[in-house]
């Protein structure tokens, strides 16, 4: 009898793919310190970046399909909601000298 190539259900370690995707085009969020205060970073793969942002570093576009970094304060004094709406789109070398 031939083999079939078809799944046979789920795998063992409990993975959910949709979060692996996710994690793989938006990267994990961190906490870094820079010198004004904390903030929240996440990673942009290229395959996510659809948008055309100014990064607030150099003043220069951040077209699509270029990996970059999004942040915002971690620490800000108006509220979660409030950093998030206030986040920005860093270029990744932008971002590091900070």
């Amino acid at each position: 009898m031939p083999r079939s190539n078809r799944p046979r259900g789920s795998r063992s370690g409990g993975g959910d793919d949709d979060s692996d995707l996710s994690r793989a085009l938006y990267g994990r969020s961190r906490t870094e310190t820079k010198r004004d205060g904390l903030w929240n970073v996440q990673p942009l793969a290229a395959a996510a970046a659809a948008k055309y942002y100014t990064c607030p570093g150099c003043g220069q576009e951040i077209v699509p399909g270029t990996a970059h970094i999004v942040a915002w304060r971690a620490d800000g004094l108006m509220g979660e909601s409030d950093d998030i709406a206030a986040r920005r789109h860093w270029h990744s070398h932008c971002w590091k000298i900070k």
